[in-house]
């Protein structure tokens, strides 16, 4: 293994692409794009952002602060941040937090979509495609998503990756104002045969094969 250069984390930055999709590191230029796909889906999003409880000291991040900010724990190897780029144009964020080495070799993801792209199996594959990355050139061992139960959309991604429910979290995060209850799944990398594009493609496939006569 080739040494990691100065400031560099394992597996990071990266691109990766399938298909009419690409994830990319956040830039300090995709502001405009950033910030307008934000606003068409305010209202959409709402519900399920992250919010500051009271009495905890936060001020509103700028997109230059937030960027910041990412870069800087990507460099020291605890965040990867992913924005979603379909067809070219950018569509959401998936970003995997809370890296943990050691004994653990663990991560979480979170992501959101443009909704005017939703339903079109965009975030599955993006998920799938940053699953694979985490397992193979970062290096980790597990990765967990924990997704509201109100959060129909979230809970079919993890349904159509097959990843296994293992827990439950009560008033977990402070999201949309209160502290909210949050389902728990996880997947190793002992569990992935082959890779999870490839498990997500084939669990599209048997869900559009016709029945047999």
């Amino acid at each position: 293994m080739r040494p990691l250069l100065p400031g560099r984390a394992p597996g990071w930055p990266a691109r990766l692409s399938e298909g009419d999709l690409v994830l990319r590191p956040i830039e300090y230029a995709d502001e405009q794009a950033w910030s307008r796909c934000r606003m068409r889906n305010a209202a959409w999003l709402q519900r399920w952002e992250a919010t500051v409880p009271p009495g905890a000291e936060s001020r509103p991040a700028t997109y230059r602060q937030l960027v910041r900010t990412l870069q800087r724990k990507a460099r020291e190897g605890t965040t990867m941040p992913f924005v979603v780029e379909l067809e070219g144009s950018l569509v959401g964020q998936v970003t995997v937090n809370n890296i943990v080495r050691g004994s653990a070799q663990f991560a979480s993801v979170g992501y959101w979509l443009d909704q005017a792209v939703a339903g079109r199996g965009v975030i599955p594959r993006a998920v799938a495609m940053v699953i694979d990355h985490c397992f193979s050139a970062a290096g980790l061992h597990r990765v967990e998503i924990c997704v509201r139960p109100e959060n129909t959309n979230s809970l079919r991604v993890v349904e159509k990756l097959g990843l296994a429910e293992i827990g439950y979290a009560p008033r977990f995060l402070h999201i949309d104002g209160a502290w909210r209850d949050h389902r728990i799944y996880a997947v190793t990398v002992e569990e992935v045969s082959g890779s999870m594009l490839a498990r997500l493609r084939a669990a599209s496939e048997q869900d559009f094969r016709p029945e047999s006569q």
